[in-house]
């Protein structure tokens, strides 16, 4: 299940145009966290139309809402570099078919502010990022047009989910992070800094494979073959 996050929104005619497009593509679950505007005021409602519902069922929560779901997804204008890992994206189209490799995983979109996005922090606890190949001389589009384009990658990829397949969640990711991570922390590396860089880049890898439960047990039995030093 897909739900839409909007991170500290400030302008209460975008929360309600988010809740619009989020009817328009059939999704129901939006969570809101810790919002700078009243989304349930008269300007959020009449720009929701027909989508009222989407607003008076949102949740309303904290950051710490996030470690609820099995994926999350960080959405950004500003392009990252090999050298800014969490900033690494997919576009919307490779989302679609990422998504369409699982089934039955709680998968949070995640918006930022209208002003200035996501902080990297809050990338960071993401699996993975997506932007949208706009213009370079203007990338950043309004957040209910951005869901727009997004929402109909992911509605034009359904009907194509393997639903015997079962897809790791966020109790198996967490185990095998807490196992990887442990064995890097026993690694010799020249700086810490180069030993965080191999957790995101570890992190970002299994959040954009979207492995099943099989192929990550599989990892999960090499890694601590590794810690065990067996070779058999």
């Amino acid at each position: 299940m897909i739900s839409v996050i909007l991170i500290e929104p400030e302008n209460a005619g975008n929360t309600g145009a988010v809740a619009r497009c989020m009817a328009n593509f059939g999704i129901k679950s939006l969570v809101v966290i810790n919002p700078k505007c009243d989304i349930m005021s008269k300007e959020a409602l009449d720009r929701a139309v027909h989508a009222k519902g989407v607003l008076k069922r949102a949740t309303i929560g904290d950051v710490d809402y996030l470690k609820k779901f099995d994926y999350l997804i960080a959405t950004t204008a500003k392009l990252g570099t090999d050298y800014n890992i969490p900033r690494s994206p997919l576009n919307p189209k490779q989302l679609a078919e990422k998504l369409n490799e699982i089934s039955g995983s709680k998968i949070g979109l995640v918006i930022g502010r209208e002003s200035s996005g996501l902080t990297n922090d809050e990338i960071r606890m993401c699996d993975f990022v997506c932007t949208i190949p706009a213009s370079l001389k203007y990338a950043t589009m309004n957040i209910s047009h951005a869901l727009a384009v997004i929402l109909y990658e992911i509605s034009a990829a359904k009907g194509r989910i393997g639903e015997h397949i079962i897809p790791a969640g966020k109790k198996e990711k967490d185990a095998f992070f807490k196992e990887l991570f442990g064995l890097l922390d026993k690694m010799g590396f020249s700086t810490e800094e180069k030993r965080e860089t191999q957790k995101i880049v570890w992190k970002k890898l299994i959040g954009k494979s979207f492995l099943t439960k099989r192929e990550l047990f599989a990892l999960f039995g090499f890694v601590r073959k590794i810690k065990s030093g067996k070779s058999k």
